[in-house]
């Protein structure tokens, strides 16, 4: 589904922004074959999980060139989304990223399932959501989720509760914490493309940082260690990097449907201050121009 409608919008210009110092050739670490990839995160131990829209199914990757092992599936066998750590160390799994989403907010069929890494247990937690296609978890335990098809950004408390209506921006989409948990980064694919962060104390408070021409559909981004969004352009092919409000430059191109990016963590396999790229095409690839020594994956408290 997400890779027709990437594909559909059709080749672009190329940016005219700069290249960022360091850029650098992308590195292919890792394939999943035939699979639509759309979730990406890391664990302590720098292994790497992934989501397939397709099929359902979490695969791990133990290194670079390692091969991808499903360890779940989510229930209904398809449409597996975005991932995010709880303070715990649980493995959450957004799952309804199938063509319900298209109606954006009026089903809320969406769920969160929660996975443990080691037992590969999968339990459904919480429903109700109108889509888990970016996720990112506070401290305090707070989840937030949003949907590019649709207005609404969700909340759920670490108890449970889902707060499906917690803020509103049109075609949200990805969803990473500031370190300080003070303000939630999203990427706006399809309506105004380009990138915001809403505070979390007040959601009605929207900062815009980028804007971009419609072709780019920006995706699942992730932060360096200086709270600066790190974005792939979809449909163009682009990963970037927001240097100041309205301006970025390029860590790497000739990447199309890239969909979601995430750093990596400790000191081995998919390390701290790596920068990987997933894509619906099956690939991951590592993003040298990205490499930052203090950014790593989005965790709690980090």
């Amino acid at each position: 589904m997400a890779l027709g409608l990437s594909t559909a919008v059709g080749p672009a210009p190329a940016s005219a922004a700069p290249s960022c110092p360091g850029a650098a050739p992308a590195r292919l670490v890792g394939v999943v074959p035939g699979a639509a990839l759309e979730g990406l995160t890391v664990d302590a131990g720098g292994r790497l999980y992934t989501t397939d829209l397709v099929s359902g199914r979490v695969y791990r990757l133990n290194g670079p060139g390692a091969p991808a092992v499903p360890i779940a599936r989510v229930p209904g066998g398809s449409g597996a989304g975005a991932l995010a750590w709880t303070p715990g160390g649980t493995l959450l799994v957004g799952y309804g990223a199938d063509p319900r989403v298209f109606v954006g907010d009026a089903l809320r069929h969406a769920s969160i399932g929660r996975l443990d890494v080691n037992s590969r247990a999968f339990r459904p937690w919480v429903t109700g959501l109108s889509a888990a296609n970016g996720m990112d978890v506070a401290a305090s335990g707070n989840v937030y989720a949003t949907n590019d098809f649709g207005n609404l950004i969700g909340r759920v408390s670490p108890g449970g509760a889902v707060n499906a209506a917690w803020g509103a921006l049109p075609s949200a989409n990805g969803a990473v914490l500031s370190r300080d948990d003070r303000w939630l980064y999203v990427s706006r694919t399809f309506v105004n493309p380009g990138v915001s962060r809403i505070s979390t104390t007040n959601p009605r408070v929207v900062q815009s940082l980028l804007g971009v021409g419609a072709p780019s559909t920006p995706d699942g981004l992730t932060l360096d260690s200086r709270d600066r969004p790190v974005v792939p352009f979809n449909a163009t092919g682009e990963i970037v990097r927001i240097t100041s409000p309205g301006r970025y430059c390029v860590l790497a191109s000739g990447l199309p449907t890239s969909s979601v990016l995430s750093y990596g963590r400790g000191d081995r396999g998919f390390s701290a201050g790596r920068l990987y790229r997933a894509g619906f095409d099956g690939r991951i690839y590592e993003i040298p121009g990205g490499f930052d020594r203090g950014a790593t994956a989005a965790f709690p408290g980090r």
